[in-house]
């Protein structure tokens, strides 16, 4: 059977036409099931913003952190919140165990919290991320800074060490 040229073109063109049927709806669940799954699965890390200047000591403490306001001790800088309010050599040259700068910073922090609820305690929480090598005359300054802040729930963050059993 001979094919006219209009029928070879035609059988060609049904030859050569690749049929590619995507289905978008199972697409969609797959993406909607893995955000779901990285979303429920990032709830429950807490990672606090660890400097690279900044060597914690290591303990076998249990209690995952809190969600608090964190001050970073540095070798060489105090910072809230990412934020830096002094440097460690202006703290330690002063006389006062209060850190001015870092009170200021402590307050306006203090301020910004919500209305607080009738059976919510006064004092705010801190976590406190300080070298491991600072001196301990720093650290009682930061600690006496945050107390008088209104800070007296004070925290040491620490890298979990692992025992043993």
């Amino acid at each position: 059977m001979k094919l006219s040229p209009l029928q070879k073109r035609a059988a060609r063109q049904a030859r050569n036409k690749s049929e590619v049927d995507v289905n978008l709806v199972s697409l969609i669940d797959i993406f909607t099931i893995l955000i779901f799954f990285l979303l429920s699965s990032a709830a429950g890390v807490e990672i606090l913003p660890s400097p690279k200047a900044v060597q914690l000591p290591q303990s076998t403490a249990e209690a995952s952190p809190r969600e608090t306001v964190v001050v970073v001790v540095s070798p060489q800088d105090i910072l809230v919140g990412g934020r830096r309010v002094a440097s460690v050599a202006e703290a330690m040259a002063s006389e006062d165990d209060l850190i001015t700068p870092l009170k200021a910073e402590l307050d306006l922090l203090g301020k910004r919290e919500l209305i607080r609820a009738d059976n919510t305690p006064q004092s705010k929480a801190v976590t406190i991320m300080g070298d491991k090598n600072i001196p301990y005359r720093l650290l009682r300054k930061v600690m006496y800074t945050a107390a008088r802040a209104n800070f007296s729930d004070v925290s040491f963050a620490v890298i979990q060490k692992y025992q043993a059993s």
